[in-house]
């Protein structure tokens, strides 16, 4: 049971390690492209190029959808960013119940965007949690746990492909475990909660009266979604890569002709940027036909 592309890798490898996957799950095809044609999950492309049943309810709550799910008589769920609630009917119908690949180190980072929110936090580490699911969010007693560091470079992006391919490999841990009846389950401990809010694109808009360590892990935290973004002349302009520096001035002025910009605290230095509708360019590349000089100040977020 997953949607994006963060849950095809735990499916192939799921397949790959010779279980038989009787269905999958995953959210309805959504309007997408210039055409706004439906286009199937990830997940369900995945599923369906390899033959396997896939489902797409846009909820599990009817007595018919729950019902067609025991009837599948499944062993175990894996569910990954699936993206539905899972009534007490669905999470009972499996044998073994169903088991949740949650990219965090729960009970830190409960919720919709913890890749993303333990980078703008300053987290030094992160991970994968194999949890055993319950009715609450990310509640469930912890069955296996495994930590990766959050470097200076880090970004959502790098972080997305490090925590999908762990979960893969965890996933198939977990079951080998559930067959040799070895796989453990700890309750989670009550201290230490936090929430990974859903990610907005108006959070990307860049606050330079922010310390620039701040809006550095910004940058990285929403590469590449949503983006985080500065408006100039009228245009919004994605910020992709950025560097923390020495440096003074008022909030959002332009310290150099490298695009050097004060923040509360420190400076950050742009390098590489997109404007809207063009590829991703180096600061160099943007100030060549887009003039920023040293001295203006850009605009600061409300």
């Amino acid at each position: 049971m997953g949607t994006p592309d963060f849950s095809v890798p735990i499916l192939e490898n799921l397949i790959h390690a010779g279980h038989e996957v009787a269905a999958v799950y995953s959210q309805p095809p959504r309007p997408a492209g210039r055409g706004h044609q439906l286009r199937p999950s990830p997940v369900h492309a995945c599923a369906e190029a390899r033959g396997i049943p896939v489902h797409t309810p846009k909820s599990l709550k009817s007595a018919e959808e729950q019902a067609a799910f025991a009837a599948l008589k499944a062993d175990v769920a894996i569910v990954a960013a699936y993206g539905l609630i899972l009534p007490k009917a669905i999470l009972d119908a499996p044998r073994h119940g169903c088991i949740n690949v949650h990219a965090s180190l729960l009970p830190r980072w409960r919720g919709a965007a913890p890749i993303q929110r333990c980078i703008e936090a300053g987290d030094h580490f992160t991970g994968v949690t194999i949890m055993q699911m319950d009715e609450g969010l990310d509640t469930g007693a912890m069955l296996l746990m495994e930590d990766i560091p959050i470097t200076p470079t880090t970004t959502g992006g790098s972080l997305h492909d490090d925590l999908s391919a762990m979960g893969a490999r965890m996933a198939v841990e977990a079951l080998k475990r559930l067959e040799a009846g070895k796989l453990l389950a700890t309750p989670q401990p009550p201290e230490g909660v936090t929430y990974a809010a859903k990610l907005a694109k108006e959070e990307g808009r860049i606050d330079w009266r922010r310390p620039a360590a701040q809006i550095d892990r910004q940058v990285r935290a929403f590469t590449p979604w949503p983006g985080a973004w500065l408006e100039l002349k009228g245009e919004r302009i994605k910020v992709i890569a950025a560097r923390p520096v020495s440096g003074k001035g008022e909030p959002g002025q332009v310290l150099d002709d490298r695009l050097t910009i004060a923040c509360g605290e420190g400076a950050l230095t742009l390098e590489t940027l997109q404007r809207a509708g063009k590829g991703a360019m180096s600061a160099a590349e943007l100030l060549r036909g887009f003039a920023i000089p040293a001295g203006i100040r850009l605009d600061l977020s409300e």
